[in-house]
């Protein structure tokens, strides 16, 4: 009789080292959740400069096709546009820098 009791608080023992394990490693990231976080990102970026570098396109063209000039207006608004790109991906590149910091940081004071 004096050995269930022994079992059961050697399994219960065993059942918060394991809820201490879990909480100490935190929440486990799979590589491919990584992956896809690191694409999500790059296509973000491919996104914006195309929408800048196709908004700009839009803009000169129809200035050109409205005031009948040569492709002047076409060619200034694409390079705006593509300014316009680059600027934003360095403003998304610079937001994920900082929340990589911000990260960093959190895990060093825990």
């Amino acid at each position: 009789m004096a050995i269930e009791p022994d079992r059961e608080r050697l399994k219960a023992l065993e059942e918060k080292i394991a809820k201490a394990r879990d909480a100490a490693e935190g929440p486990r990231k799979r590589h491919q959740e990584e992956h896809y976080s690191q694409a999500q990102l790059a296509w973000r970026m491919v996104i914006e400069l195309v929408a800048g570098l196709a908004i700009g396109f839009g803009i000169g063209y129809g200035l050109d096709t409205l005031l009948g000039t040569m492709p002047i207006f076409l060619v200034l608004f694409i390079l705006a546009g593509f300014a316009a790109g680059v600027k934003t991906m360095l403003r998304s590149a610079n937001e994920v820098q900082e929340r990589k910091a911000a990260q960093a940081a959190k895990q060093e004071e825990d």
